[in-house]
């Protein structure tokens, strides 16, 4: 099932700004309810997420929602019907197999809807998403590890990659408690 409550762009007030400011309350929720001595926080990037996520998903999700057949043709026409050369040295056309097109115009809005079915896998634990930007809270007696593999498991049906590298994890705790 699709899900859009987390996604914080290409909303009418969806700003960076917005969800910061959810994952914060989020965060601060959390640990105002003296249950959770820290709050994790896991900030995800996937490699070119733009430029390699599987067509496929971001076809077959919009086939999920509620829309006329002419929009969701448009939408698949658009997706598999181009290619690319470069020009610095002659070569000839070849078929984008993946990608999303991310300067397009419906670019972001299909890379929302490619990322609607990543919700968590825990009770309790939730996302908050920014376009690609994905931050995982985790309350702190909840099972990270599962929804590590979730995540993952996600990422590798949809074509893509964490990158390692440009990912952490944030511990929040209440510093009037100890």
């Amino acid at each position: 099932m699709l899900q859009f409550v987390d996604q914080f762009v290409l909303r009418p007030t969806g700003s960076t700004t917005a969800a910061t400011i959810a994952l914060l309350n989020t965060v601060i929720s959390l640990l105002s309810s003296e249950v959770e001595p820290y709050v994790i926080v896991i900030s995800f990037d996937f490699f070119k997420a733009f430029d390699t996520v599987r067509r496929s998903s971001v076809l077959h999700k919009p086939a999920q929602l509620d829309i006329p057949d002419y929009i969701y043709n448009w939408l698949a026409d658009f997706f598999y019907n181009h290619s690319h050369c470069t020009l610095f040295q002659q070569s000839s056309l070849l078929d984008i197999t993946a990608s999303i097109i991310q300067g397009s115009a419906i670019g972001q809005a299909a890379y929302v809807v490619a990322a609607g079915d990543l919700t968590a896998a825990v009770s309790g634990n939730s996302l908050c998403k920014f376009a690609d930007d994905t931050n995982l809270i985790i309350p702190a007696f909840n099972d990270r590890h599962t929804e590590l593999v979730n995540v993952q498991n996600w990422a590798k049906r949809n074509n893509l990659k964490s990158n390692c590298d440009k990912s952490f994890e944030v511990v929040f705790t209440d510093s009037r408690r100890r």
